[in-house]
C-alpha cells in the first residue's frame, strides 16, 4: 500500500449532496437502480442521523487511527469522512473529539468501516455517524495509510469527491459523475411517491395501482371462499 495524501481532489457540487441526503437512502438506492448501498452493517451511532456529502477518504490499519488525524487537515466544509481499514477491526477509532475537531470545518459526518465510541456525546453534538460498531476499544498511533485514495467499504467502490448519502436506513454512495442522474431521478422518484400515497389515502390499492392484480394467477395464487376452504 501506498502511504500517500492526495490533496484537493475534484469533488462533487455540496448544494447537490445536500439534496441527495435530504432525499435519503432509500430513495436515491432505489432511483438509480439498487446500486451504492454499503450493506446492513454499518448503522447510524444515534437514531435520526442524516447527511449528504462529499467523501473524503481514508486508509487506516486496524486498531490505528494515526491517518484520521491526517485527514482532519484535508477536509472542508460539506464532507464526509469515510474511512476503511485495511483489515477487518472493530475497535473504537472515532470519537467526540475527532467530531469536535470536524464540526469545527463543516464536515457534515463520518462513515466508519470500524468502530466508533463517545455515543452519547455524538448524539448530543448532533454530530452524524455511522459505523460497523461501538466500541470502547482505545487505539493506537504508529502506521501510515492513505487519504483520499480509492477505498472499498461495504462492497462498494468509494473516490475521494463522491457523494455519500446516510440516514436511519444506512449509508451510500453516489459517483461524482452520476449525481445529475441521481438528482433526477430521485426527484421523479418523489414525486411518483406523493401521487401513490395520495391514491392509498383514497382507498386505491397497491395490487391495482402496480397492476399486480392480473399476474396473480401466474403465480399460482388463487383466491378460495372461506367455506370451500374449510371442507
Amino acid at each position: 500500500m501506498r502511504t500517500v495524501v492526495v490533496t484537493d481532489p475534484p469533488r462533487a457540487d455540496v448544494g447537490d449532496a445536500e439534496k441527495l441526503g435530504a432525499f435519503g437512502t432509500a430513495t436515491v438506492h432505489e432511483a438509480l437502480g439498487r446500486v451504492g448501498y454499503l450493506g446492513p452493517d454499518l448503522r447510524p451511532a444515534w437514531p435520526g442521523a442524516r447527511t449528504g456529502g462529499t467523501a473524503v477518504t481514508v486508509l487506516s490499519w486496524p486498531g490505528d487511527n494515526l491517518m484520521i488525524h491526517v485527514a482532519v487537515e484535508q477536509c472542508r466544509p460539506g464532507d464526509v469522512l469515510v474511512v476503511a481499514t485495511t483489515s477487518p477491526s472493530t475497535d473504537g477509532l472515532f470519537g467526540e473529539l475527532f467530531a469536535t475537531a470536524l464540526a469545527q470545518r463543516g464536515v457534515r459526518g463520518v462513515v466508519l468501516g470500524c468502530g466508533v465510541r463517545d455515543v452519547a456525546d455524538l448524539r448530543e453534538m448532533g454530530f452524524p455517524a455511522w459505523s460497523r460498531a461501538v466500541s470502547a476499544q482505545g487505539t493506537v498511533k504508529a502506521t501510515a495509510g492513505a487519504v483520499n485514495v480509492p477505498i472499498v467499504l461495504g462492497g462498494q467502490l468509494i473516490h475521494p469527491g463522491d457523494v455519500v448519502v446516510g440516514d436511519d436506513d444506512g449509508v451510500m454512495v453516489v459517483p461524482r459523475a452520476d449525481v445529475p442522474r441521481a438528482l433526477s431521478a430521485s426527484q421523479a422518484r418523489i414525486d411518483k411517491e406523493a401521487a401513490s400515497r395520495a391514491a392509498f389515502q383514497q382507498g386505491e390499492l397497491g395490487l391495482d395501482r402496480y397492476g399486480m392484480r392480473d399476474k396473480l394467477p401466474g403465480f399460482g395464487i388463487e383466491y378460495v371462499p372461506y367455506e370451500k376452504w374449510a371442507e
